[in-house]
């Protein structure tokens, strides 16, 4: 301002004019300096609808606060296994993570509840009914630890993809069976059900079957075709063993740094992408079977008998699932719920 109150134009030294162009660089760093980035780092690859969805968010969160506020994504695993990426979180080099309950659960366990009940959930309109009613009550768990929930999602059915014919329990007990590495709770509950869990991080499956350390896997079937492990995985049970839930979560501490007159805007953006990736996440994993079963995946039918015999087989380990896997409170609460929507006209029509 000086160089303009001092001086015209056709009067100013070189040194003036250097000392103005100095004045107004630095306005404009001191400017760049109050631009909020935030770092989210998710598996989800790159390329996906899941990753498109993030940057679209990205770019939205960028207008609705003004340019005040960046997001950066990290796709593919690059920031590690979802329990990296927390412990980054917690040391404060990641701001956010796009998780599954097993990520979240490093957080808060009580989050296992929407995912770790094998064969509790008979649909996912059931689902939806158990994560509507829990959720508010898990955000308040993941607050008190310092993460904020920005939207809550799913990629419909876990599945077994296998190298052979996989139908009944006895079959996936001859098999190396993938497990999420750092699910200490999961591995030795497969371990002593008489399973033969391996455990891996999700970067590792690929190479996981390629040299047989594992030989089947559960995952929704948008990423078995994402990944294209299809392509040595031939058979898929059509089992709805669980759905696969998830949440983008964000350090307390970077939402903060957030102008809060940006925050509640920010949010409506986030529900909103949260209600599109669950939406295309269902839409895509049906799609992917469609898609696979052309490029020779055989897809194996389970009939009333054999999916009473799954049933059987996890009914087994409740009492471990129970208290183990999942807090005995929040596991009590659950199967409630799930026996109140099925007393509604809606869950009896199911």
């Amino acid at each position: 301002m000086a160089g303009r109150m001092h001086c015209r134009t056709h009067r100013c030294s070189p040194a003036a004019w250097l000392a103005l162009g100095l004045s107004v660089v630095a306005l404009n760093l001191s400017g760049a300096d109050k631009v909020i980035n935030l770092r989210l780092g998710t598996l989800a690859p790159r390329g996906t609808s899941y990753h498109k969805s993030l940057m679209s968010l990205g770019e939205k969160w960028r207008q609705v606060s003004g340019g005040a506020v960046r997001l950066t994504i990290f796709p593919d695993g690059t920031q590690g296994g979802e329990a990296d990426m927390v412990g980054l979180m917690q040391t404060g080099n990641l701001d956010a993570g796009m998780l599954t309950a097993v990520g979240l659960s490093e957080i808060e366990r009580a989050v296992t509840a929407l995912q770790n009940m094998p064969m509790s959930f008979r649909s996912l309109d059931e689902a939806d009914y158990v994560g509507a009613k829990l959720q508010p009550q898990l955000e308040q768990r993941l607050l008190a630890k310092g993460y904020v929930v920005l939207f809550w999602s799913d990629s419909g059915w876990v599945r077994f993809f296998s190298k052979t014919p996989l139908l009944h329990p006895d079959d996936l007990r001859k098999l190396k069976l993938f497990s999420w590495a750092g699910d200490i709770k999961a591995y030795d509950l497969w371990k002593a059900s008489g399973f033969n869990p391996v455990a891996l991080e999700t970067a590792g499956i690929a190479q996981g079957l390629m040299s047989d350390t594992i030989n089947v896997i559960p995952m929704p079937p948008f990423f078995a075709l994402a990944g294209q492990l299809h392509e040595q995985t031939k058979y898929m049970l059509e089992l709805n063993w669980a759905p696969l839930v998830g949440a983008v979560v964000v350090r307390k501490k970077s939402w903060d740094r957030v102008p809060p007159g940006a925050r509640e805007a920010m949010l409506k953006v986030a529900a909103q992408t949260g209600r599109q990736i669950k939406a295309d996440g269902r839409a895509e994993s049906e799609a992917a079977v469609v898609a696979m079963v052309k490029r020779g995946l055989k897809v194996q039918k389970v009939s009333p008998e054999v999916e009473a015999e799954w049933r059987a087989a996890v009914e087994k380990v409740q009492g471990q699932i129970r208290g183990k896997m999942v807090p005995a409170e929040m596991y009590d609460e659950a199967q409630r719920l799930l026996k109140e929507y099925r007393a509604t006209a809606g869950g009896k029509a199911k």
